[in-house]
């Protein structure tokens, strides 16, 4: 996915960020107060230290150091009180905006159609859903209230420090734009570092999430070596990403540490002369500036360090705006709810491409009639696949119609249009989690007796029952403790379970074993039984009870009926087809 250039801070964006912040207003409320207390504390201590050192230590009179000793000590322990609750609720805070946006974000994305996914890594979209969503959250935790309350804190102290002795006040205003100037100068650089250090996490996590997934072609072509060294490159990148951010740090601390040490030395130098003479300035307004100036100075390296916080969060919000202003979903404005449906299809010179340059599907035209069985068979790219992400409008046709129970699936809400049809694909993806679950996908609908009723019509309760913990076997990530049968099996019956009106096998039956394919044919009778049925196939002795037979080349149709008929047509693909997989094992009846 592209990524927009943003200048060094989007205000826009910003406000956008803490419009999320709204539902949660007290909160923010109360992060707020307590920014302000904070700075107002800022001063306090320092100037019951100078009240302390003047009217007790200088003049030699200890009556009164223990009242001031109480007060410093009573104000640190409000002070830590009030930095307590303001950390806790600005995290909190975080937390709370983060979560929305993630639902907001898992949501959006759950809407999106397949093109969306065929051309967009995987390992970024869980980049932006995952670590993207915790940076925003130091946005609230550790940038914007933080930065706030470090501003107002040096607010107060230069107000402050003016209202003690302005001559002191000038000293440490002639160092300060050599701080401003290289914080100013070091956000810039960070921000640019932050961006590069962002790209290379989402290179790093999709390189991973691809490899680990793919594992398997990876060692059996022996790739190994050559991905390790891929990696290698990209961690490289990764690495120089975050090099450049301590370089920038690495120079500006020392920098504001120097100006810092600069200021004390000309305040020590300075306002210890004008308290030798007696020229208005006290020892105690000398410790204060010591301690104040400090603190004037270190928020400005804290601002610096929080303000890289802030921008890490600010890129990351944007990545993930990108993507909840992405819009590429299937358009659903249809109003007809399908209650109970014949199953009658029909496609009308239909028209489809998954690029605008390149026709998969070249007018095609079709009926299959409620109950029928149909099968599709041609060559790989033929178009029969595509057939049926149209039919579920996974894909949006580029013309043509196609209707169910002559009605325009345009026109049909989108869930209602779904929840008719029932797909068993060759690649079966299953959840992490118990084959019960994975059989009904957590509908509370539907029973663990009704599942056991629809296994043993089926024929694979008994295969079921021999797993440990039967039901309740948890088949891992992907199905990994499942052999692809068995994981066939299973889509099966979560196919069945369901009960629908149309039942679409799409190479159902093309990588399990002999074994497997008995229990998956017998299954297949069984549940296209009495409903329309669509049959994609490369093994034509699957389908050679079919009601009709489709046969596609290059994304036409070029021969249809049943299997007998088929086999009559002489020169024809289907026969041709038919002789090259069975002429050495069967007599073919001309």
């Amino acid at each position: 996915m592209a990524e927009k250039s943003r200048s060094a801070f989007d205000f826009k964006l910003f406000r956008r960020l803490i419009g999320y912040a709204n539902v949660y207003r007290l909160t923010f409320y109360f992060v707020a107060i307590g920014a302000i207390l904070l700075s107002a504390f800022g001063v306090l201590r320092p100037y019951l230290l100078q009240q302390a050192i003047d009217k007790t230590i200088v003049v030699k009179d200890g009556s009164q150091l223990s009242f001031y000793i109480i007060l410093m000590i009573s104000a640190l322990m409000i002070e830590v009180i009030v930095q307590f609750l303001f950390i806790y609720n600005a995290n909190k805070l975080g937390q709370d905006v983060i979560r929305d946006i993630r639902v907001k974000l898992f949501d959006h994305m759950l809407a999106f159609r397949m093109k969306y996914y065929d051309t967009s890594a995987v390992g970024r979209l869980v980049t932006r859903a995952v670590s993207d969503i915790e940076t925003i959250a130091s946005i609230f935790s550790q940038g914007l209230f933080m930065i706030i309350s470090d501003l107002l804190k040096m607010v107060v102290i230069l107000g402050f420090m003016l209202y003690q002795s302005w001559q002191l006040t000038l000293l440490v205003f002639v160092v300060l734009p050599l701080v401003l100037y290289a914080t100013r100068v070091f956000q810039k650089k960070m921000k640019a570092a932050f961006e590069e250090v962002r790209t290379q996490v989402s290179n790093l996590n999709s390189f991973v999430q691809e490899r680990i997934t793919g594992m398997k072609i990876v060692q059996l072509f022996t790739r190994e070596d050559s991905e390790y060294e891929k990696f290698k490159a990209i961690n490289d990148k990764h690495k120089k990403g975050w090099i450049k951010t301590v370089w920038y740090n690495s120079i500006f601390f020392p920098i504001a540490e120097m100006s810092s040490s600069i200021t004390i030395g000309l305040v020590v130098w300075f306002g210890g002369l004008q308290a030798a003479q007696g020229d208005g300035v006290t020892l105690g307004t000398v410790i204060a500036f010591i301690e104040l100036s400090q603190m004037l100075f270190r928020p400005l390296r804290q601002i610096a360090d929080k303000f890289n916080t802030l921008q890490m969060g600010m890129i990351a919000a944007g990545r993930v705006f990108d993507v909840l202003d992405t819009e590429s979903r299937i358009e659903d404005k249809g109003e007809t709810i399908l209650q109970q449906i014949d199953g009658a299809i029909g496609f009308e010179n239909v028209r489809f491409g998954y690029k605008d340059d390149e026709e998969v599907l070249k007018g095609i035209s079709f009926n299959v009639e409620k109950g029928q069985t149909v099968a599709i068979v041609g060559a790989t790219g033929a178009g029969k696949s595509t057939i049926i992400n149209l039919l579920n409008r996974f894909y949006e046709i580029n013309s043509g119609v196609i209707t169910i129970d002559n009605t325009d699936i345009k026109s049909i809400k989108l869930a209602s249009l779904r929840s008719h049809i029932a797909l068993v694909l060759q690649d079966v993806f299953l959840f992490a989690d118990t084959i019960f679950n994975n059989i009904t996908l957590k509908k509370s609908e539907i029973t663990e007796a009704q599942v056991r009723k629809a296994a043993k019509d089926i024929g694979i309760h008994d295969f079921i029952m021999s797993l440990p913990g039967g039901y309740q076997y948890n088949v891992k990530e992907r199905g990994a403790m499942l052999s692809s049968g068995q994981r066939q099996l299973i889509s099966f019956l979560r196919a069945y379970v369901t009960n629908p009106s149309i039942l679409i096998l799409d190479e159902a039956t093309s990588s399990v074993d002999s074994h497997s394919e008995q229990l998956i044919q017998k299954a297949t009778d069984k549940i296209t039984e009495g409903r329309t049925s669509i049959v994609i196939a490369h093994r034509l002795a699957t389908i050679k009870q079919a009601d009709r037979i489709i046969v596609m080349d290059q994304g036409q149709i070029v021969e249809q009926g049943n299997h007998q008929e088929l086999l009559k047509l002489q020169n024809g693909y289907y026969k041709n087809l038919y002789e090259v997989q069975f002429a050495s094992v069967e007599n073919i009846d001309r």
